[in-house]
């Protein structure tokens, strides 16, 4: 099936220019295609392979025949999209080059670099970049909008499991169950009233007329640090409650009083709003954990650990009464694999903390406490319970019931999108130059068009 392979490294061919761009000369490009009345230029065919090249990427089957049969499909999706009236919000837009943005101001290494090596300001290249952008989004859109209403039965799953030569079954490599109980040791009183006291200091010193970019980029501890403590345009929705609340409330250049979150406790300024968005800077400081207090999590984690060994409880309900993961508590303490959707795991899966702690333990067996960082990077403890671990084998409905229904759905959602590029090249005006015409294309894009009267009979 052709494929929007790249739909977000695709924002790398606009960009491409970041790293391939010659700004004071002038590179003569022609169009190699046209669909509907978008097209394609020989430069995009150019800048994805020099980024492919770049990615290390040389042994992959890609050519310009592969690329130039993705770039179809993509202006395809952009007409069918624009003609049913499909739209991606300027929310969208905006975030997406937000982030994309921040990424190449890292690889530049400051936002000035950047648009000394572009010839321009941040805010002309994003201007310049938001209609190529618009139209990746509009094709992702599109894509999604063929495909949202696909769905597999048990019965499809069977069908199409039956379809698979039994003497070719692919192999499902060994996996495991996991289960966790977490204890997070709450943070010394004397710590955060030292970090609110380092912040409140920031706070005056911005107030009588320092900058707050430049104390964020020396002071923040948020990653957003490196861009002057800029989060970029965001809904309400986007951030924490806390954060959101403040940070939405203030006027002009206001700065809010210190606040406290999930991730500790910031002061925030408006850079700019527009309309339900806002961009807000802010600097993040992260109370300490003391050694004293990790000592003690891990002697609480110890003493349930024990009273599970003795059978006075189950390590689910234990999970559920004592574990301080919200994520997993309610579900037995099960973690949850977020690349397949499933409670499995295979090695190359886990990180190396989690790997080396589960290996060593029999199905049914629990680990001492374990110190590890949790999802907002802060230290605690956890005890793992393996729950099941699978030997090697080839796949079956009853062990991988749910790895073959992922499966069945993506052929047929491929099959639909298969039947929805015919139906529409059909009735859409492609037209590609001859040079061309020795690729072999999944797709008769050569062939003409429907007359009118034939589209009328669709």
């Amino acid at each position: 099936m052709v494929q929007l392979r790249l739909f977000y490294v695709s924002f790398l061919i606009i960009c491409s220019g970041f790293v391939y761009a010659q700004p004071k000369g002038k590179i003569i490009d022609q169009v190699v295609a046209v669909v509907g009345n978008n097209l394609i230029l020989q430069s995009d065919l150019d800048n994805e392979l020099q980024q492919i090249k770049s990615q290390g990427n040389d042994s992959l089957p890609v050519d310009e025949c592969t690329i130039l049969e993705e770039l179809l499909f993509q202006k395809l999706l952009v007409h069918q999209a624009e003609l049913d009236s499909v739209t991606v919000s300027d929310a969208q837009i905006e975030g997406e080059l937000d982030q994309r943005m921040r990424y190449y101001v890292a690889q530049a290494g400051s936002e000035k670099k950047l648009e000394e090596f572009m010839g321009k300001t941040i805010a002309e290249l994003k201007a310049d970049y938001k209609d190529d952008l618009r139209k990746i989004l509009l094709a992702k859109t599109m894509q999604g909008k063929i495909t949202q209403d696909i769905k597999v039965t048990p019965a499809d799953v069977r069908a199409f499991y039956n379809t698979l030569p039994k003497d070719s079954l692919p192999m499902v490599n060994s996996e495991v169950e996991i289960c966790q109980i977490v204890k997070r040791p709450p943070v010394n009183e004397e710590v955060k009233a030292a970090v609110k006291e380092k912040l409140q200091k920031l706070r005056d010193r911005i107030i009588a007329g320092e900058d707050f970019a430049a104390l964020a980029v020396l002071y923040s501890e948020d990653g957003s640090a490196a861009y002057g403590g800029e989060l970029g345009f965001k809904v309400r929705g986007e951030l924490v409650p806390e954060f959101s609340a403040a940070g939405f409330g203030l006027q002009g250049k206001d700065v809010s009083p210190v606040i406290e979150s999930q991730y500790g406790f910031h002061i925030i300024q408006m850079v700019e709003r527009r309309g339900e968005q806002a961009n807000l800077r802010h600097i993040l400081m992260v109370p300490k954990v003391l050694n004293s207090d990790l000592l003690k999590a891990q002697q609480y984690l110890d003493s349930i650990k024990t009273v599970i060994e003795k059978e006075k409880i189950e390590f689910k309900d234990a999970a559920n009464k004592f574990s301080d993961d919200t994520e997993t508590k309610y579900n037995g303490g099960t973690l949850v694999n977020q690349n397949s959707g499933t409670t499995r795991f295979e090695t190359s899966e886990m990180d190396a903390g989690l790997f080396f702690t589960v290996d060593k333990l029999k199905v049914g067996e629990m680990s001492a406490p374990v110190k590890f960082a949790t999802n907002d990077g802060k230290q605690a403890y956890r005890i793992l319970y393996l729950k099941e671990r699978t030997e090697p084998h080839k796949a079956n409905l009853k062990e991988d019931y749910q790895k073959l229904q992922n499966v069945a759905l993506v052929k047929k959602q491929q099959k639909t999108v298969e039947n929805w590029v015919k139906k529409r090249r059909a009735l859409t005006y492609v037209k590609i130059d001859d040079e061309f015409r020795k690729c072999k294309l999944k797709y008769d894009w050569f062939d003409e068009p429907l007359s009118k009267s034939e589209q009328n009979k669709q």
